[in-house]
């Protein structure tokens, strides 16, 4: 018995001497199991050490399982009794109206408790061992969640910078077109565009700065709410956390189109509006454009990169959701204007219209650029074509009025016609839309290569742009229409003045802008040898009656004053005076505006009559002198004259006085 019991003893030493072994050699498994083989096969009292050391494994693994469960209960409560403390329904009343940025501490820490939390639903999701801590953890989840979804959208809220129409209005150059004008005839519509009621300030190609020029939101808001939306997108909560972005931005770009002055109507509304109203209307929505797609989505499209930086879908989705609302209210007014029956007036709204939407289309396909916002970008495409068919309807509206301008009313004094003041006044600012025009005529199918009625029109083939071709045809048009104008002057030495009056200010029009380099010196010059003859058929017309009053003819004498008549000499006299004197009247109501070209007139004239009188005078005017009332004849000594002819083309009736005489009666 005695050996027996000494043999157990030994035994269990041999055992104990065994583990301690394996548990010194460390936790790797295959040394483990090879030194248990060794053991088990130098002894074979060893060979049950397997099932020993496998017994007091699973011991230690229940173990250890039970403690890691411990664990992680704790944490868990731990972090539900921070998510839960701040619930609404359960936290104190200052812990929850507490603003999330002025508690960064708390804040911090309430966002470690969400990791936390959510770490924990991954670790049990993959293990799938404990199902009611798997619950526990989803349903504060979901309570913190809420939380943050109502946290993001008071941050948005109260970080939203306030915007007036300074800012926005200053965050690019200024583009304003001030040009008025109103339905009616052709004299109310032409002070619209003269050169002193139209007031031009048209900058091409506004460029926003580097940098935005205003804060669509504080920038301390972005990391907080960039915070917040990574664990809502992590927990599955996007949707929420996109709707509360769109809706908040969305209102407030609403509330910058409100302030840029951009109402909300329909097309049928628009097409109602009286065209001063509505000329307005298209001045603020040209400079809404620029800013809105320039400043206002540009500085959206940064805000969405930012705060959804880890995920390409919800940046895209929340961006397009929030700005499409903003593009497709301003695509549906130019929408509205491209389709309402054209009128001339509209034309250079139309054109700024068509320019803004172009130069906003680059734009517009970067913010715009994937699935979900593209139709946003293809609509704006659509919204330029038809805006542009609108400003080809208008032009040649326009070209149609020019030709069939009728106005049977003869201007006063031979002046400017209104109409060559308006077509001019507009066809200088058309130049300024080169690059537009020449775009939207190209595909034209009435662009002539020929100027109808001018044979010497080859020398114009240097012309090449569409623009250039309509503007020859345009213009020569009006021309026509002035040569019919003309003969509703009974006077034809008016309508000589009157088709001066009104060819050299289109010449000076087209010289003194871009017009003259679209259409060439070639044109210049022709035109100002027109004006020319006109003014040669003017003295023809007006003096020859009062030269042939100076003429030797019929007096007698060939030179021997035995021979002269005194009744024919004084009957030379009273007729010149009479005509001149009609003359007088007649031409000092007559207007040469132009100041280059009256005194040019006046000094034609006084070439050719007071040459003239003097000579006559000088011959015959001692034959009167030395009878009585000899002033009743030779009224007007030639420096009379020549002052009486200062009087010419002034546009107010002249009075002829009693001159001073030089000759005694």
């Amino acid at each position: 018995m005695a050996a027996a019991a000494t043999t157990i003893d030994g035994d269990e030493r041999v055992m104990a001497a065994a583990q301690q072994i394996v548990k010194n050699l460390g936790t790797s498994k295959n040394v483990t199991e090879d030194m248990i083989l060794i053991l088990s096969n130098f002894d074979n009292r060893l060979s049950t050490i397997t099932d020993l050391l496998s017994t007091g494994k699973d011991k230690s693994c229940c173990s250890d399982d039970n403690n890691k469960r411990n664990e992680m209960e704790e944490q868990f409560e731990a972090a539900e009794k921070i998510v839960l403390r701040w619930d609404s329904s359960t936290g104190t009343p200052q812990h929850h109206s507490l603003p999330w940025e002025e508690a960064p501490d708390e804040a911090a820490e309430y966002l470690t408790a969400v990791d936390e939390i959510l770490q924990l639903t991954e670790d049990l999701s993959l293990s799938s061992t404990d199902g009611e801590i798997m619950d526990r953890a989803e349903s504060v989840l979901q309570i913190a969640m809420s939380r943050l979804e109502e946290e993001f959208r008071h941050i948005l809220i109260r970080n939203t910078v306030p915007l007036d129409a300074g800012q926005l209005y200053g965050s690019i150059r200024r583009v304003s077109l001030s040009f008025t004008s109103n339905d009616g005839d052709i004299d109310d519509f032409e002070s619209s565009v003269e050169d002193d009621h139209v007031s031009l300030y048209h900058e091409r190609g506004a460029s926003l700065c580097d940098d935005l020029c205003v804060d669509l939101i504080n920038p301390d808001a972005v990391l907080d709410l960039k915070d917040i939306a990574e664990r809502m997108i992590r927990s599955g909560y996007e949707k929420e956390c996109c709707q509360v972005y769109t809706t908040v931005r969305r209102d407030v770009l609403d509330e910058c189109l409100s302030i840029l002055g951009i109402e909300k109507l329909s097309i049928e509304e628009v097409q109602r509006v009286e065209w001063r109203s509505l000329d307005e209307k298209m001045k603020k929505w040209i400079q809404a454009v620029k800013i809105v797609i320039r400043v206002l989505l540009s500085g959206e499209k940064h805000m969405c990169d930012q705060i959804f930086e880890g995920s390409e879908l919800i940046r895209e989705v929340s961006f397009t959701e929030t700005a499409k609302g903003c593009v497709i209210q301003l695509l549906n007014f130019g929408d509205a204007i491209a389709i309402a029956r054209p009128s001339p007036e509209k034309l250079f709204r139309i054109l700024d219209m068509y320019e803004a939407v172009a130069d906003g289309l680059p734009d517009l396909q970067l913010l715009f650029s994937d699935g979900s916002g593209v139709y946003v970008y293809k609509e704006a495409i659509q919204i330029l074509d038809r805006l542009g068919d609108a400003a080809k309807c208008t032009f040649e509206e326009f070209e149609n009025a020019v030709q069939s301008e009728t106005s049977r009313r003869p201007i006063q004094g031979g002046e400017i016609h209104p109409l060559t003041r308006y077509v001019m006044n507009y066809v200088k600012l058309l130049v300024d839309y080169s690059d537009a025009l020449n775009v939207l005529l190209e595909s034209s199918t009435d662009s002539p290569n020929r100027v109808a009625g001018d044979e010497d029109d080859t020398l114009y083939s240097g012309i090449e742009s569409p623009l250039g071709r309509r503007l020859l045809l345009l213009i020569s048009s009006l021309e026509s229409n002035l040569e019919e104008k003309s003969k509703l002057y009974e006077d034809g030495a008016m309508q000589y003045i009157f088709l001066m009056n009104n060819i050299l200010y289109i010449v000076q029009k087209v010289k003194d802008s871009d017009l003259g380099k679209l259409l060439g010196d070639h044109w210049v010059r022709k035109r100002r040898g027109q004006v020319r003859q006109y003014a040669t058929s003017y003295l023809r017309a007006s003096w020859s009656k009062v030269l042939s009053c100076l003429k030797d003819e019929g007096i007698g004498g060939s030179g021997s004053s035995s021979n002269i008549s005194k009744v024919t000499l004084k009957e030379r006299f009273k007729s010149f005076n009479f005509s001149f004197e009609e003359v007088y009247r007649n031409q000092t109501q007559w207007k040469v505006p132009d100041s280059q070209l009256r005194e040019e007139l006046r000094i034609s004239i006084s070439e050719k009559v007071l040459p003239a009188y003097r000579s006559f005078l000088g011959r015959f005017g001692s034959h009167l002198e030395s009878g009585r009332h000899s002033g009743k004849y030779i009224k007007y000594t030639p420096d009379d004259l020549e002052n009486h002819l200062l009087d010419l083309f002034e546009g107010t009736p002249g009075l002829l006085h009693n001159p001073r005489r030089k000759i005694s009666s």
